[in-house]
């Protein structure tokens, strides 16, 4: 990772601080706060298929997927995004909750033939947003993939379709093919960005994270997991797939995620309570899951909100007597963040 730092530095990396400034029309992001897990042996897969919400069996070399881990409660303890390289699985997941996920998923190890390691230093990330993204990505011999979660490769060069509204892909590399990538693409002009403003093209994707503030927080259905192809319901047992598969068939959900902007002084973090007049309970009537500024004061926003309390029309506030959330709707109804 060093190495890697090293070489932005001395290629004297100008990053585009202002989030707001749509007219940049491609970006390129340096994706070192994203932390990488490798799965390596002979069980990954039977062992993974245990751990996760999704069906391994579709990770393949040209398909990744969004998965969830969850406690035995199913309670998300990371979101993770799956993919494979030569008979090793990478579970990508923001580098706080990395060394969090080892230490659970070692615990169910046994006797498994698998081994489960730090490998955000052997395999490098960056990203790349906008319009002329598969003209760039075909200068440099790479391909964007047509669907989403779907994975092309050319070398040592792996690239990932993300959800959008214009194209956005992760591409993932050994030190020297990234670098020569990197250095490819800012001389074709792409602007370097920042880790805030990829984090605002999720959220407006609709994509959320898990983090330490909101770690066993929220079910995978709170968050549109199942909207956003990120569990299974045919694959069989997992750890917390008793909780998740009864919400599904016989529970009634209460609470799912919507996407929001809000003016505040105070930027909003995940993890933050929401508070609504309509509330039948005197609990929180949600919290944030992801943020980021849109400008010095507005932010774009992921919220869990209860069902019953949006759709009352009553004021979402941060906090009990906080900045309202002004959520998106379509027609009289509000439609859930990963549907839209």
């Amino acid at each position: 990772m060093t190495q890697w730092h090293d070489f932005l530095n001395s290629h004297a990396v100008s990053i585009e601080t202002n989030s707001a400034n749509h007219s940049v029309i491609n970006r390129l992001f340096d994706l070192t706060h994203l932390g990488l897990i490798a799965v390596r042996g002979a069980d990954a897969a039977t062992f993974l298929q245990g751990q996760l919400t999704n069906d391994i069996r579709v990770v393949t070399a040209t398909q990744s997927q969004l998965s969830g881990c969850c406690t035995q409660k199913g309670r998300l303890l990371a979101l993770v995004h799956v993919l494979c390289i030569s008979d090793t699985f990478y579970l990508q997941l923001p580098a706080e909750r990395q060394s969090a996920l080892i230490k659970h998923l070692k615990n169910y190890v046994l006797r498994s033939k698998v081994t489960l390691t730090d490998a955000s230093a052997e395999l490098l990330q960056i990203g790349l947003t906008g319009a002329d993204s598969a003209a760039l990505l075909a200068n440099c011999g790479l391909t964007l993939p047509t669907t989403v979660n779907a994975m092309t490769s050319n070398g040592e060069l792996h690239v990932i379709r993300l959800a959008g509204a214009l194209p956005r892909v992760k591409i993932f590399g050994d030190f020297q093919a990234i670098s020569a990538l990197w250095t490819q693409l800012t001389a074709a002009q792409v602007r370097p960005a920042t880790s805030t403003e990829w984090r605002l093209s999720e959220i407006q994707a609709g994509i959320p994270q898990i983090y330490d503030r909101t770690t066993e927080v929220f079910v995978p259905q709170m968050i549109n997991l199942q909207l956003l192809d990120g569990i299974s319901f045919r694959k069989g047992c997992y750890t917390g797939q008793e909780v998740v598969a009864r919400m599904q068939h016989i529970g009634t959900l209460k609470r799912q995620m919507y996407r929001a902007e809000v003016t505040t002084d105070t930027p909003p973090q995940p993890g933050d309570e929401l508070f609504c007049a309509a509330s039948t309970s005197q609990q929180a009537s949600g919290r944030v899951v992801d943020a980021a500024p849109l400008n010095a004061q507005r932010y774009a926003v992921l919220a869990v909100v209860e069902i019953s309390a949006v759709t009352s029309g009553e004021a979402v506030r941060l906090g009990e007597n906080g900045a309202e959330l002004t959520l998106e709707l379509t027609k009289a109804s509000v439609t859930p963040a990963s549907a839209m």
